[in-house]
């Protein structure tokens, strides 16, 4: 597969990451019992399994490793923060207010897994 249909496919996934993620949390408030479809609790991962997949090729194809390339490096510790982060905004927080401040958590984590990659810097939109 070339570099371009992988990098389309990576964004898209990217996409239905984010989109899947804000669905669920607002469900856990709203509609709790629709999480038990198994559509909403396969797909995700699913979704991920795929988005990490793409990922895992680009960085192959573009020879990126994380020990080399620091922006590269810390897009990576940035998607552990963000995994972390939205595991508990999606139920592992024991309380309301801790949930939102995980959510709050994950999307910045997102937004510099974003910056990362468009500036190519480690400091994603603060460098």
């Amino acid at each position: 597969m070339d570099y371009a249909t992988l990098k389309l496919l990576h964004l898209t996934f990217v996409g239905l990451s984010l989109t899947g993620f804000l669905v669920r949390y607002f469900l856990t408030g709203y509609r709790p019992t629709l999480l038990r479809r198994p559509l909403l609790r396969i797909l995700p991962h699913v979704n991920d399994t795929l988005l990490f997949a793409a990922g895992i090729g680009l960085a192959v194809l573009r020879r990126l490793s994380p020990f080399a390339v620091p922006w590269f490096g810390a897009k990576l510790l940035w998607l552990l923060v963000y995994i972390v982060a939205g595991s508990i905004a999606l139920g592992r927080g024991h309380t309301p207010r801790g949930r939102r401040i995980a959510l709050v958590l994950a999307l910045c984590a997102f937004a510099q897994i974003v910056g990362c990659a468009l500036r190519k810097s480690p400091w994603g939109w603060f460098g």
